[in-house]
């Protein structure tokens, strides 16, 4: 089962990713979490993609195709993935599909997490994120059990660069005019299923896992 998690900017995309990656055993494809990585390992990569995330632009094409296609290559995806964060414009969806198609496989499904943006403002604004070990909480629905520490590691909770008011305005304007298109593309593909994400996370997940139980 190969599938892509779609959404705009803190819609859920990475928790509902996390949960079903879980209970389906399959490896995560984050660019988000690849670039973050790469920066704090000072790879060239990684801090050039940077610069685009410090002011809430899409990372450039060239740039994300090449690292998501090499993160295909690894053994681990032949069976099945997640994606998350990818492909954001259609641009970025055709090069996905020259790669899949080159490795002889196809998507199954993309799913579309929906929110109004205000929730959206709402959610970031909140969000925090585990400095070691990448786990998400949020200040309001879900929080740590020690304020500012990581349930899982102990790590250090902050707030994303990304997730600062200027930064969640410019993502969402860019959402709207360069990845919205993506969904009349997949939909024209008959692979695109829509999730009210403004539920609470576990129904957004129950809803989710009814689409892949039927895939």
């Amino acid at each position: 089962m190969k599938i892509l998690v779609m959404g705009p900017p803190g819609a859920g995309k990475g928790s509902q990713s996390a949960k079903i990656v879980e209970n389906y055993k399959m490896p995560s494809i984050s660019t988000g979490q690849m670039f973050r990585e790469a920066f704090a390992n000072n790879d060239p990569v990684g801090i050039e993609a940077m610069k685009y995330i410090k002011q809430g632009n899409l990372v450039s094409d060239e740039i994300t195709n090449e690292l998501v296609k090499h993160r295909l290559q690894r053994t681990d995806t032949e069976n099945s993935f997640i994606l998350d964060g990818y492909p954001r414009t259609v641009v970025q969806a055709v090069a996905l599909d020259k790669t899949l198609e080159e490795m002889g496989t196809k998507l199954d499904a993309v799913i579309n997490i929906l929110a109004s943006n205000d929730v959206l403002f709402e959610r970031m604004e909140a969000r925090r994120v585990c400095r070691d070990c990448g786990a998400s909480y949020h200040l309001i629905f879900k929080k740590p059990k020690q304020e500012g520490i990581c349930d899982k590691c102990g790590g250090e909770l902050y707030q994303r660069i990304d997730d600062t008011l200027e930064s969640v305005k410019r993502r969402l304007e860019i959402y709207e005019t360069m990845t919205i298109p993506l969904l009349d593309y997949y939909n024209k593909k008959g692979i695109l299923y829509n999730v009210n994400g403004m539920q609470n996370f576990d129904k957004v997940y129950n809803d989710i896992d009814l689409v892949l139980r039927d895939l």
